[in-house]
This record gives structure tokens, C-alpha cells and sequence, in this order.
């Protein structure tokens, strides 16, 4: 939901940069900022006419992270796929003159749907609940369809190599992330722990999954798609800022991680766990509450059909893992932020803090994909 507006900007310069330069929003306008958008601030613009729109930009002040914050790769992507059956927001505008509201921002329709956190989709019937999840899935496949070249992304990034390149960035990442010190303590972030384990573990090529290249969304998971309002379809996706060229299993893991992290969480709350998605063998699961809910096992297969080939076990425990562990560096990067005050959610230190759990139950799961790859190699 969109409420007041926390990070100020310039109503009165983007009103005359709009009334210049995009016709389509017409001032003066109402703003609000979306709770949700953990990096980049996201502000509801009602134009004079009573027509919704989203406003994405860049956060304030220096940046931690040179890769990260990229808006204007979100709006490329989106406005490239409006051409394809991936459901996507019309980009209306790109704006790279800072000078106008002191960052870089761009414009997209506002899709009038419902955005569900929690992906048991409570309050629905056993039906609509299989087939939100199904078509979740279904969005994703469409999405890995598309090939670059045929939508002008074939500069969007490299076919080959995206876990290896992960690797790099994200381990680039955590170590400026572990350096930032908080603005009142003066203490460090910090650095996750079995980090340089995690390293030398994913960068061994002789363990990591066929190497495939496919558009990934970077961040799919159910709270960054829009359904329609009362039927159970997907009609856009959201957050595009970490997409680009890489191998699919890194969007499917992220998708399939309220099983993955629900059954590893050794402790509760946790966020992104929930009872519902732990086995129904456990006494602590509320599956039966949830009627319709697919088994993770269900979600791959279905994925596997759609996208047109079967996953190997082992390559989607070590794909899991990995995606445990960049969320972790993904936690890491918000505490970095909430230290130095840049963090855009209201909740950014619960974020935060979660980074060492996520840690933890990531260097299980290695465990497990090297348990996995040694059965294999003994077959």
C-alpha cells in the first residue's frame, strides 16, 4: 500500500519536467511512497486527471554499490518485453537528468491488481490457490521463452558464465557491504560467516549446474508479481533492477524458496518462512490449512514442463543453495544501508538482520549439494 512519503523529492521540478516532457502524466500531482522496494525508493503519482502511475528511482546520496540501484535497466527490460506475452507495466518514461529530482528515475503504468506477500495466498479457495501458483510458474517460463536478440536486450547481458559472474559481484558485494559502518555507532556490518568457504565452493566449475544463458528477472518470487483482481493470473511483474542474462534455475530457486527456506529455518520467525510450506510429515506444519498449495516437488515439474527440460536433482540442490546465500548478501546489502541511513523499507533493520540466518542455513544446504554430487559421482 502506498502511504506517506518518507524520502522527499522536488514535486515542483518533476511536475515541470512531466508537463514538458511527457504528456501522457499531467500535473499537479499527488504522491505517495509504496512501503515495498527495498532499495529503490517507488512513489504512487496521481496525475490531475486521476490516473496512476509508479515513479522508481535511485536512492539518495553516495552509493554503496556500483551494480546495484539500476533504474535505468529496469525500465529497458520492461519496456522491451511489452512486445512479448510477458505480463509487464507500460514504461511511459526515462529520466537520466538528476538535476530534475536528484536522481535517476523513470515512469511506468500502474497495474490495479492484488500484490499478495505471502505466497500460502490465504483467503482463497483450494482451486484459485493451485492456479496463482501455477501461473506464477507459467509467467516464469514465459519469461526464459524470450530470446534477447528477438526484443533488442541481446546487449542485455552474456549467455555464458552468470554463476561465475554472481560469484564476482556478489562476493564483491559483501566485502563493501561488510566494510559500511553505522552513522551513530561507528561498527561495522561485518562479514557473513563461512563466506569464503561459500566462495571456493561455488566458483569449483566441476560442481556447478549446465551452464544455460535465458532473460532472468534476477528477484522472481510471488510479492514482486501482480494478479488480477479477482482472477488467479499474473498480470505483471515487478522490480526488474537485478535482471539480465543468466541461467534459469537462479530465478526458479528464488521462486521455490518459501518451501527451501521454511523446511532449513532452524528457528522461528524467520522472514519468508511459514508453517505452510513445511512437510505435512512435521508436527509443526500448517499445510493442511492451505488446500491446493503445490509441493516444491509439484512447482519444479511443473516449471520443467514448461520450460521444456527436466532439472536434475543436484543441480537444483546446488542452484537452492546458492540463491540461500546471495539472499543473505542481499540482507547484508540492507543493513549496509540501513547503517548509513539509505534504506528505503520501513522494516530495513528486521531485513537486515536476517543476513546471518540466511547465511547459516545456506552453508547447511552446501552441505547437502556436495552430499548430492558425491552420490553422483560414485554412480
Amino acid at each position: 500500500m502506498a502511504g506517506q512519503v518518507r524520502q522527499q523529492i522536488d514535486q515542483a521540478s518533476l511536475e515541470r519536467y512531466l508537463e514538458k516532457n511527457v504528456p501522457e502524466v499531467k500535473p499537479p500531482l499527488q504522491l505517495k511512497q509504496f512501503g515495498f522496494g527495498q532499495s529503490n525508493p517507488t512513489y504512487q503519482v496521481t496525475d490531475a486527471t486521476g490516473q496512476r502511475f509508479v515513479l522508481r528511482k535511485k536512492p539518495p546520496g553516495e552509493l554503496l554499490s556500483k551494480t546495484a540501484h539500476k533504474v535505468d535497466r529496469e525500465y529497458r527490460v520492461i519496456h522491451a518485453l511489452e512486445q512479448t506475452d510477458v505480463p509487464v507495466p507500460k514504461a511511459i518514461c526515462m529520466c537520466k537528468d538528476e538535476s530534475v529530482i536528484g536522481t535517476e528515475f523513470y515512469i511506468m503504468e500502474f497495474l490495479d491488481g492484488r500484490m499478495v506477500e505471502n505466497p500460502s495466498f490465504p483467503g482463497v479457495s483450494a482451486e484459485e490457490r493451485t492456479e496463482m501458483w501455477k501461473d506464477a510458474i507459467r509467467t516464469l517460463g514465459k519469461l526464459h521463452r524470450v530470446r534477447p536478440k528477438d526484443v533488442g536486450l541481446e546487449t542485455f547481458g552474456k549467455p555464458n558464465g552468470f554463476y561465475d559472474r554472481q560469484i564476482k559481484t556478489f562476493g564483491s558485494l559483501a566485502k563493501s557491504q561488510a566494510a559500511a559502518k553505522d552513522k551513530e555507532s561507528g561498527q561495522p556490518v561485518g562479514q557473513l560467516p563461512h563466506f569464503e568457504d561459500f566462495v571456493q565452493f561455488f566458483a569449483d566449475s566441476k560442481s556447478q549446474p549446465k551452464d544455460r544463458g535465458v532473460l532472468v528477472h534476477g528477484d522472481f518470487k510471488i510479492d514482486n508479481l501482480v494478479f488480477h483482481k479477482t482472477e488467479p493470473k499474473v498480470i505483471g511483474i515487478l522490480d526488474w533492477e537485478m535482471s539480465t542474462v543468466g541461467h534459469p534455475l537462479a530465478d526458479l530457486t528464488n521462486l521455490i524458496q518459501p518451501w527451501t527456506i521454511s523446511n532449513a529455518t532452524p528457528n522461528w520467525p524467520r522472514i519468508h518462512a511459514d508453517r505452510a510450506f513445511v512437510h505435512p510429515s512435521r508436527s509443526d506444519s500448517t499445510n493442511k490449512e492451505f488446500p491446493g498449495l503445490p509441493t516444491r516437488q509439484q512447482a519444479v515439474q511443473w516449471y520443467g514442463e514448461t520450460a521444456g527440460y527436466a532439472i536434475p536433482d543436484a543441480e537444483l540442490t546446488w542452484a537452492a543453495s546458492f540463491a540461500l546465500f546471495r539472499d543473505s548478501i542481499i540482507f547484508q546489502g540492507i543493513a549496509a544501508r540501513y547503517a548509513v541511513r539509505q534504506a528505503s523499507n520501513e522494516k530495513a533493520k528486521q531485513y537486515g538482520d536476517e543476513r546471518v540466518p540466511f547465511a547459516k542455513m545456506g552453508w547447511t544446504m552446501v552441505k547437502d549439494a556436495k552430499a548430492k554430487q558425491g552420490s553422483q559421482s560414485k554412480l
